[in-house]
This record gives C-alpha cells, structure tokens and sequence, in this order.
C-alpha cells in the first residue's frame, strides 16, 4: 500500500532552520504532484508548498515565499521542505502528500495519500 514517511521535525528556536523529509513507497513517485500542508493547534490544515512531477514548477503560500524551499529526488522517492528563517508561527504538524495530476493543489481534496505528520516547534 502507498505510504508517505515525514522526518525531520524538532524544536528550533526562532530564525533557525531544519529540513523536513518525506519518503514515499508503494507508488509509482515521479508520476506524482507532492504537497506539503501544515495544521497549528486549533486551526484547520493548510497549505504550505508543493512541487509538479519533475521538480520544474514549485508552489508556495504567501506566508512561506522566500524562506521554505520544497525539492524531490526522484531516484530517492524523496520530497524535501528545506525551512529557513523560522518564525514561532511556524509551529504546526507538518504533513506531506501526494497528488496523482501533473498539477499543483492548495486544497487538502486535491490529494490522494497522506503522511502521518511531523511537528515542528518553533521557540521564540
């Protein structure tokens, strides 16, 4: 069956870095659009980045242009969420996805599989 495995998150304090990953079986990963979504506390999930099959074209909410870098290795089955200049707003479960469509997707129903989640905890 499809898996999607996150690693990486940890406690940052604020203006660190860390680099998220997320390793996928059970598809078939270079047909695949992968997303990264994020949920604070209390609040609904939302998008974060995503990248198409072959890595050209990235997406990225307002809130993380300039600091997240989304890239995949697709020999590695690997999608990577490279976060820079964290603010303690940034803390949330980070979660990886996967989209079976040359196209990116903001909407949590644009996915077809999802990853059990990794926090992130950004201290100020």
């Amino acid at each position: 069956q499809v898996q999607l495995v996150e690693s990486g998150g940890g406690l940052v304090q604020a203006g660190g870095s860390l680099r998220l990953s997320c390793v996928a079986s059970g598809l078939t990963f270079s047909s695949y659009t992968m997303g990264c979504f994020w949920q604070a506390p209390g609040k609904e999930r939302e998008f974060v980045a995503a990248i198409n099959r072959n890595g050209g074209i990235t997406y990225y909410a307002d809130s993380v242009r300039g600091r997240f870098t989304i890239s995949r290795d697709n020999a590695k089955n690997t999608v990577y969420l490279q976060m820079n200049r964290l603010k303690p707003e940034d803390t949330a479960v980070y979660y990886c996805a996967a989209r079976k469509s040359p196209l990116g997707s903001m909407t949590i129903q644009g996915y077809d599989y999802w990853g059990q989640g990794t926090q992130v905890t950004v201290s100020s």
